[in-house]
């Protein structure tokens, strides 16, 4: 099948599906406590690193309080912070590190949230000193797509690490990072958190491969293709919805506190 041949196929089966695919409908806080808890289930919060925060239309920002993990974050936790990371609405401190979250929200005025974190898998493969490879169908949204920070610049609190990890991002949607862990900058939650699992399913493929031979990655067209339809706003969402919900099977309480649909 030719490509536009197969492009008007997809564009028709999912506008046919669109209509019956379960969205869920959450608050801000309440999907960044779904996005936390869902990350949580794939060993994305094994210690106090990794942030997520959310742009607001005033300029202020949506995040998690320091030392609260995510399988434990609900919605009645969110802060606001403003420009300078002081705490504006919520009880807690933000975390001092999410300074580099600023700089690329200053560069990306289309990045609305940020997810940065140290999985097993992604920090493994961070140790290596390759890049992400896109050589399996799950892997074709980070096609052309995926930013690499070859060396560690330290500790991401100061701004020349904002400034170095920015760079290093570019226009991307996700970078990996070297002896460090990745990021996703998005237009929204539910797009980051859905790179962010999946990045880490990516890694944990890749070593695998790797660990047994040779890994032949995929056309270029056609794994461009794969990420132009992965990353459609209804597979997006349909994606967080799905994650959203094994996090609640897996979450008692609900992660939005007292409310319970």
């Amino acid at each position: 099948m030719k490509h536009e041949d197969r492009k008007r196929f997809t564009d028709d089966q999912v506008r046919r599906l669109a209509s019956g695919l379960q969205l869920g409908a959450w608050t801000e806080e309440e999907k960044i406590a779904l996005a936390c808890r869902m990350l949580a289930l794939e060993g994305h919060s094994r210690s106090l690193a990794g942030q997520i925060t959310v742009r607001s239309a005033d300029g202020t920002f949506l995040t998690t309080p320091l030392a609260v993990g995510f399988d434990e974050v609900d919605a009645d936790q969110i802060i606001r912070i403003d420009e300078s990371i002081n705490v504006i609405q919520g009880r807690g401190a933000a975390n001092p590190a999410i300074r580099f979250h600023l700089w690329i929200y200053r560069e990306r005025p289309d990045v609305n949230c940020i997810i940065h974190t140290h999985p097993p898998y992604v920090s493994a493969l961070s140790m290596t000193g390759m890049r992400l490879r896109v050589a399996h169908m799950d892997a074709t949204p980070f096609a052309d797509d995926c930013g690499f920070l070859a060396e560690w610049p330290g500790l991401p609190i100061a701004d020349s690490e904002g400034k170095i990890i920015a760079t290093a991002l570019g226009q991307n949607r996700s970078v990996l990072l070297a002896h460090h862990g990745f990021l996703c900058a998005t237009g929204s939650i539910e797009e980051s958190a859905y790179l962010s699992m999946l990045i880490e399913n990516a890694a944990q493929l890749q070593l695998i491969a790797e660990s047994t031979g040779s890994v032949a990655e995929l056309d270029p067209d056609l794994a461009r293709e794969s990420h132009d339809f992965l990353l459609r706003p209804e597979i997006v969402q349909a994606s967080f919805a799905m994650f959203a919900r094994r996090a609640v099977r897996a979450s008692l309480p609900t992660p939005w506190g007292s409310r319970t649909s």
